[in-house]
C-alpha cells in the first residue's frame, strides 16, 4: 500500500490558507470533466476553459464536476474564485494527508476522505484523497490522479439507469460515499486473504520474512483504520446536519451507508486482532521449534552419556582389568552400548517424549 506521511501542511510562518500541494506532482494535465444530466436530458462534456463556464442554476439538472489533478495551483486558484471556495476549504483540498471530515458552508458542504483501490498486477493498494463539494445543482470532485471507482454510477447516468437520473446532487455525493465506501469491502477481502496466507505460513513454515509480512500487513491495517474510522463521522454529521441540502428522501440512504461503516470497522477491528495474534502465534511456533531442537539435542546427549562413561572406563587401559585379557570382552562391551541405546529410547517412548 502507497504509504507517504507528510506532516508539514504548509510553511512554517505561511498565512492560514495558502495554497500549498502536499501530493506527488505528475506530468499528465489536469482534466476536467462535466456531466450534466436529470431524467430526461445527458450531456458530457471536457472543460478547457473555466473562464467560459457558468455555474448551473438549474433547479431541475444535476452538473457533475470532476478535476483529475490538483497540483496545477493556477487552475486551483480558478476554481476557488468561479465557486466561492473559502481559502481554509482550497487548503484541506490540496493537503492531501488531510483527515476525512465534514463542514457546513450554508452555500456549500465539503466532505473529505480517502478511497482506496486495489492493483491486481502488483497485489498492492493505492490510496488517494477524494474531496466533494455540494452545491444547490452542482458537485465538485477533486482528485489527485485519474482513476476512480465510480464507472458505474457514470454508466447509470449515461444511460439513464436507476434513480440517481432523477434525484438531485445530494443523492450524487451519497453514491459517490457509497461506492468508495463498498470498495472498502473489496481490499478488506483482499486483506483477509493475505491473513489466511500468514497465518498457513506461521503454522507450517514461519521463517524470518514472515516477521516482515505481519509487520506490513499491521502497517496497512492501521493505515485503513486511521483512514475509514472518521467516515462515520462523516456520514453521520450529514444525516443528522440541517443543510437544506440535503433532501429528506436521502437520509435514509445515509442511513444505510453509517450502517456498511459501522461494519467496515468491525472488520478492521478483528482483522487488528488477529494480526496481533499472529505474532503471538509465530513467536510461539519458532519457541516451540526450539523446544524440539533441545529435546532431541538433550536426548541425544542423554543417550551417549553411559556411552561415553564405559568407553572412558575402558580407555583407562590398567594393567589388572580382567576384561582386557577376554577374547570376547570387545563384542561385550559393544552389545551392552547397543542395547543402553535401545533400552533408553525404548524408555523416552514409553514416557512419550518422542
Amino acid at each position: 500500500m502507497t504509504r507517504k506521511i507528510r506532516y508539514n501542511r504548509r510553511k512554517i510562518g505561511s498565512i492560514p490558507g495558502t495554497l500549498v500541494y502536499t501530493g506527488d506532482k505528475i506530468a499528465d494535465p489536469v482534466k476536467i470533466s462535466h456531466i450534466e444530466y436529470n431524467g430526461e436530458m445527458f450531456q458530457e462534456q471536457v472543460i478547457s476553459n473555466l473562464q467560459s463556464y457558468k455555474i448551473n442554476k438549474k433547479a431541475d439538472t444535476v452538473s457533475w464536476i470532476n478535476i483529475n489533478g490538483i497540483y496545477d495551483l493556477e487552475i486551483i486558484n480558478k476554481l476557488k474564485e468561479k465557486f466561492c471556495i473559502h481559502p481554509l476549504v482550497m487548503e484541506d483540498i490540496l493537503n492531501v494527508s488531510q483527515r476525512p471530515k465534514y463542514e457546513d458552508f450554508e452555500d456549500y458542504i465539503f466532505v473529505v476522505l480517502k478511497m482506496f483501490q486495489y492493483e491486481e498486477t502488483t497485489d498492492d493498494v493505492q490510496s488517494e484523497q477524494m474531496s466533494i463539494l455540494l452545491y444547490k445543482g452542482t458537485v465538485l470532485t477533486f482528485q489527485e490522479h485519474e482513476g476512480d471507482v465510480f464507472n458505474q454510477i457514470r454508466d447509470r447516468i449515461r444511460n439513464k439507469k436507476g434513480r440517481i437520473c432523477n434525484k438531485k446532487g445530494d443523492y450524487l455525493v451519497y453514491s459517490l460515499l457509497d461506492a468508495i465506501v463498498n470498495y472498502y469491502f473489496v481490499i478488506l477481502e483482499k486483506l483477509g486473504e493475505r491473513l489466511e496466507r500468514i497465518e498457513e505460513e506461521v503454522f507450517s513454515n514461519p521463517k524470518k520474512e514472515t516477521v516482515a509480512k505481519i509487520h506490513y500487513l499491521k502497517q496497512e491495517i492501521i493505515l485503513l483504520r486511521k483512514s475509514i474510522w472518521p467516515i462515520r463521522d462523516v456520514v453521520n454529521s450529514l444525516i443528522k446536519g440541517e443543510s437544506s441540502l440535503i433532501e429528506k428522501e436521502s437520509r435514509p440512504f445515509l442511513h444505510d451507508l453509517y450502517d456498511h461503516t459501522i461494519e467496515i470497522m468491525d472488520i478492521i477491528e478483528s482483522y487488528r486482532d488477529t494480526n496481533t495474534s499472529l505474532m503471538d502465534m509465530y513467536l510461539s511456533s519458532i519457541s516451540n521449534r526450539m523446544n524440539e531442537i533441545m529435546k532431541v539435542l538433550t536426548m541425544m546427549s542423554t543417550i551417549f552419556i553411559p556411552l561415553s562413561f564405559l568407553a572412558g572406563l575402558y580407555g583407562m587401559n590398567f594393567k589388572n582389568m580382567p576384561e582386557l585379557e577376554m577374547p570376547f570382552a570387545y563384542p561385550v562391551v559393544l552389545s551392552l552400548m547397543i542395547a543402553i541405546v535401545i533400552g533408553m529410547l525404548l524408555f523416552f517412548r514409553r514416557k512419550k517424549w518422542l
